[in-house]
């Protein structure tokens, strides 16, 4: 019989020693929850306190291994460690635990484990190559000498590692004490080794995770309930970690920075912002879980989650779908926002049967009506961006507010003259599409957009005579269906903001009612890879004092992360409300390898280096990872093609990512940069990385003919190496020839 009100917890730091158990252990363990939370005292469990200890407890998993629990309160436990049964009642002076004064959240520390991983970075630091000279060697300085123990105690580092901390002299023995170590004791000392000082990271690292109410440190049961105690308690949850490793920690383990945003009430739309792995993404799934677990009973879905593409929209549902199942899938409408578009226009107007084409397709429709009307003046890529940008995105209705509009940032100072001249051509090229029965989707989001705002018109207009009848409604409107006008949904969660055109927040920020976490938007303007550049608050969505930032970053390791910074080298980014953004503080606690380079002789030997690349790791079958879990990643899509048959003439299995992501399950990832924003994968191989392609050869002839457009396409063409270098977890594998790409003159030079 199940023993009402027990409840049986796992520790962050717990799930990653399990990981490493055999698997029939993590088998037993997932047994072991359920006989514990049905009865903690049956007698196969051995249930015991450990001598000397007033909270330690062991318990049985199998013949071999051991939990260690804190016991929390009478039927409230933690599982802090899974070991064999021979470390568990030996030694136990080395297992410390409590509460951390600062986060008020619970840690657990084995000295011993901390210890024999220190040991292991010094065994990996180089060692030198050549005979020591006969003069007594200086001693190697410890790392953190110049800090007291008052600074880290203050700063949140755990007090019971202080004598190891003051023994570390490199950073491998630092990264070997972080793997084990406590969540905030890690990143201090990591922030330390980056050289950032005491208030630097008491602001960045320490502040945004101190608990908001005065720390008891005997009261472990509270402390179980602060963001800073990441634990898990449902069987489900305890499965995905199990069964996923990494990959399915995001669904169970929130950083506590993580956490209170997921969690917080906002007066207004509010941002999150956060350099490439740092939980964006995860954090906005989380939120639309949050919005939708306050929602009142019903069958509607009043919550709208979206981003800017089909790809990115099909795997949100997909992970949405894997944190909540059916049943939180049922009140969320996740649609990719240009489907979203298309959808409201032709709700408005069933009979529009209209071909939409994209961006590219635009463009060569802009060159063929040049090449018609003899016109070389106007360059097709320009004029697009021009009609995009300024025209649609100004909703400007006349050549008179044309002439008025403003064109910050777009470069090329155009006169009153070629004004008129580009308002006639794009009068020409809407005729073109009408013309021909097509549309493209900038003009099918300005049409949504409109549509919406009239909507929210309507709405404000039967609000306000219901407050002049003293809130009754108006019987004639009703007859005419304004009276039953509702906004579409109540909260909008908006993924890769970056990369929404103007339009598209107009249409959203008329689709809900403004007030209490309206809309929740994530997004990174160093990842923009379109040519859309908004100010939100011009918008009428206002963040001004609802942004938050986050700096830890999850999937790239260290080494990654410098070079993928470098990358970025002097471009400055905005914020998406008229400031600048910077990715100070932004910062890994994960370690590996640096990235390797490869330099071939023609685009042929890159093929087929990459090939017996992939063949080699696939000959270490120890070592061997699934194929999908591998991406090559080139600038065009000629070049994925080229990638895939090489592979296939190699014997290995290959997909091209299409505009609905990977076309099957099994085989090495390609496409072109475009196609990865939003994937991750362990092992990320970046080709074709040269001059003339990273950036194109017609990006570098605007250097002298438009200055500022030539900086904008740089940064963009900046940005999408950055992603592409970010996707990576385990590894990253740089290939080009001829001249290398000028964005990696720091990685080179490193």
């Amino acid at each position: 019989m199940k023993t009402p009100g027990i409840t049986l917890r796992l520790l962050d730091k717990a799930d990653k020693e399990i990981l490493k158990l055999p698997r029939s252990v993590k088998g037993a363990l997932y047994d072991f929850q359920h006989k514990f939370k049905a009865n903690p005292q049956a007698t196969g469990l051995k249930l015991q306190q450990l001598k000397g200890d007033s909270r330690l407890w062991s318990a049985r998993v199998n013949d071999d291994h051991r939990a260690l629990l804190l016991r929390l309160a009478d039927d409230d436990w933690l599982i802090v460690a899974v070991k064999h049964r021979k470390d568990v009642y030996e030694n136990l002076d080395r297992l410390a635990y409590g509460i951390n004064h600062i986060t008020g959240g619970i840690e657990y520390v084995d000295l011993q484990v901390v210890e024999e991983s220190v040991l292991r970075g010094l065994a990996a630091a180089p060692q030198p190559t050549q005979a020591p000279r006969p003069v007594e060697p200086a001693a190697p300085r410890e790392l953190f000498a110049d800090w007291s123990d008052e600074q880290l105690r203050d700063l949140g580092v755990a007090a019971p590692l202080l004598p190891v901390i003051r023994t570390l002299t490199t950073e491998d023995q630092v990264l070997g004490l972080v793997e084990y170590a406590p969540q905030l004791t890690g990143e201090v000392l990591l922030a330390i080794v980056d050289g950032k000082d005491f208030e630097g990271i008491l602001d960045q690292v320490t502040t945004p995770v101190a608990a908001l109410e005065q720390v008891d440190l005997e009261d472990f049961q509270a402390a179980a309930e602060r963001p800073a105690t990441m634990v898990t308690t449902s069987d489900a949850a305890l499965d995905e970690v199990l069964k996923d490793g990494d990959f399915g920690r995001w669904k169970v383990f929130l950083h506590p920075t993580q956490s209170k945003l997921v969690d917080r009430t906002y007066s207004g739309p509010a941002r999150v912002s956060g350099g490439p792995g740092t939980g964006k993404t995860i954090v906005a799934l989380h939120r639309v879980k949050h919005l939708v677990d306050r929602l009142p009973p019903g069958h509607t879905k009043p919550v709208l989650l979206t981003t800017y593409n089909k790809n990115l929209a099909a795997d949100l549902r997909s992970r949405l779908m894997e944190l909540g199942g059916e049943g939180l899938l049922a009140r969320v409408d996740i649609s990719h926002v240009d489907q979203l578009a298309l959808r409201i226009v032709r709700e408005a107007e069933p009979g529009n049967s209209k071909q939409t084409i994209d961006d590219n397709q635009a463009v060569r429709e802009w060159q063929t009506l040049l090449d018609e009307l003899g016109e070389t003046g106007w360059d097709a890529e320009f004029l697009h961006d021009e009609w995009t940008q300024v025209i649609l995105g100004q909703a400007i209705g006349s050549r008179a507010d044309y002439f008025r509009a403003r064109r910050a940032g777009r470069g090329g100072n155009i006169g009153r003259a070629e004004r008129a001249e580009i308002w006639q051509l794009a009068e020409r090229f809407t005729q073109r599409l009408e013309g021909s029965r097509r549309q493209t989707w900038d003009q099918v989001t300005e049409r949504a957009a409109r549509l919406e705002m009239e909507r929210e018109q309507r709405i404000s207009a039967v609000d306000a005579q219901r407050d002049e009848a003293g809130g009754l409604d108006n019987i004639h409107l009703q007859d005419g269906s304004a009276g039953w006008l509702r906004y579409r949904y109540r909260h909008i969660v908006v993924d890769e903001a970056q990369d929404l055109r103007p339009a598209h927040w107009k249409m959203l920020r008329a689709m809900v009612p403004t007030g209490q976490d309206d809309i929740f938007l994530a997004g990174d303007t160093h990842q923009r890879i379109y040519r859309n550049q908004v100010t939100l608050g011009s918008l009428g969505v206002h963040i001004r004092g609802r942004s938050s930032k986050l700096n830890l970053s999850y999937r790239t390791t260290r080494q990654i992360l410098r070079s993928a910074l470098d990358v970025l080298t002097g471009e400055s980014y905005d914020d998406l409300d008229g400031g600048e953004e910077t990715l100070a503080g932004f910062r890994s606690v994960l370690n590996g390898a640096l990235p390797r380079l490869h330099a071939c002789t023609d685009w042929a030997a890159e093929r087929s280096a990459i090939a017996e690349y992939i063949a080699s790791w696939d000959a270490h079958l120890d070592e061997r990872i699934p194929h999908e879990q591998i991406a090559v990643c080139v600038p065009t899509n000629q070049m994925a093609g080229e990638v895939a048959y090489t592979l296939a003439q190699h014997g290995i299995p290959a997909v091209e990512i299409g505009p609905d992501g990977p076309r099957s399950d099994n085989g090495v990832h390609i496409g072109t940069m475009f196609r990865f924003k939003g994937l991750e994968y362990q092992r990320m191989i970046i080709a074709g990385v040269r001059d003339g392609l990273v950036p194109r050869d017609n990006v570098n002839r605007l250097q002298h003919t438009d200055p500022v457009r030539h900086r904008r396409e740089m940064q963009r063409a900046r940005s999408l190496l950055f992603v592409a270098v970010t996707r990576a977890r385990d590894s990253v594998d740089i290939f080009w020839h001829g001249s290398p790409s000028p964005f990696l003159k720091p990685v080179l030079d490193n």
